[in-house]
């Protein structure tokens, strides 16, 4: 199966990798796809998580393989089905699933937020829920299963320490960031690193929407002269978010950085192509807040 399929930038849209686990439906980004292929042995590691079945060599390149089918509570997987290679936050991992489905082209205005009947915030291992021929499929959030495994993969906030003391600095940022427990965690970052002048959205839409009333009200540099936002959200993802900042007059001169799982060579190609000013993977906290500082200064945002 073709994972490389090529969206136009910035339309709003992605594909969805639909597969089954015990009778249901359940989907992944094809962004974060580098192949699939069938189930082969692994190597279980002693003392390791439940949840992790070992790891195997394909191309002499090692990857930790996890039982999917174990992280969400349905029982543990049979040596057969398949491998989902993904890639994101720089770490290569195979998820174990039973059947490959299809592609689905849809727009993240399509997807639904699961609601507090289905989740608790912080602790839900779906970022959203799409229809498709009369079934529910439900996007699983892999980072979340990973940091859940592998603490250590999360965002390393110890970098932010590592910065040592700060100046203060009202330089006005907004963020995009559908994650209640990222956008907490990349406010907190952010503050302690002395930036307190922050607006904190839940996706592009909202963000956006935050940047058209500063625009009607004339008040766009009081309240945003940096934009931190995520790729992945629903109602309006951090590309079409880019391409209608960097394609306004307006606000073409707004910094944007991409601070996202999903930032590979090829995403960044996308991000390059709309006019992002800077793009990193999301363990790299103390990086983002290094870009925060050299645009402040670049652009003599402190002014």
């Amino acid at each position: 199966m073709d994972t490389k399929i090529l969206l136009e930038n910035g339309t709003n849209e992605l594909e969805i990798l639909e597969f089954t686990l015990a009778g249901n439906s359940y989907g992944i980004n094809v962004a974060k796809i580098r192949e699939i292929i069938r189930y082969e042995p692994v190597t279980p590691v002693p003392n390791s998580h439940p949840s992790i079945e070992g790891i195997f060599m394909p191309r002499d390149t090692m990857i930790t393989a996890i039982d999917l089918k174990n992280c969400l509570g349905r029982g543990e997987s049979k040596p057969s089905g398949l491998f989902i290679i993904t890639n994101f936050n720089k770490l290569d991992i195979a998820f174990h699933v039973e059947e490959v489905l299809g592609i689905h082209r849809v727009s993240w205005r399509d997807i639904i937020k699961p609601d507090a009947t289905i989740s608790t915030t912080d602790e839900s291992v779906s970022t959203g829920i799409i229809k498709k021929d009369g079934k529910l499929i439900i996007i699983v959030d892999f980072e979340k299963i990973v940091a859940d495994i592998n603490p250590e993969t999360g965002l390393k906030m110890s970098e932010i320490v590592e910065l040592g003391e700060r100046h203060r600095s009202n330089v006005p940022i907004l963020i995009a960031e559908d994650s209640p427990l990222l956008n907490k965690l990349i406010v907190d970052s952010l503050k302690r690193a002395g930036y307190d002048n922050l607006i904190h959205t839940e996706n592009g839409q909202k963000a956006y929407d935050v940047i058209c009333q500063c625009k009607a009200d004339g008040t766009l540099k009081d309240h945003v002269r940096i934009i931190v936002t995520d790729i992945e959200m629903p109602e309006m993802d951090g590309h079409r978010l880019t391409k209608l900042v960097k394609s306004d007059e307006a606000t073409a001169d707004i910094p944007i950085i991409i601070f996202s799982s999903l930032v590979n060579d090829d995403m960044k190609r996308k991000g390059e192509a709309l006019g992002a000013d800077a793009q990193l993977s999301k363990p790299e906290i103390g990086n983002l807040v290094r870009i925060v500082d050299r645009l402040v200064e670049e652009n003599h945002l402190a002014d």
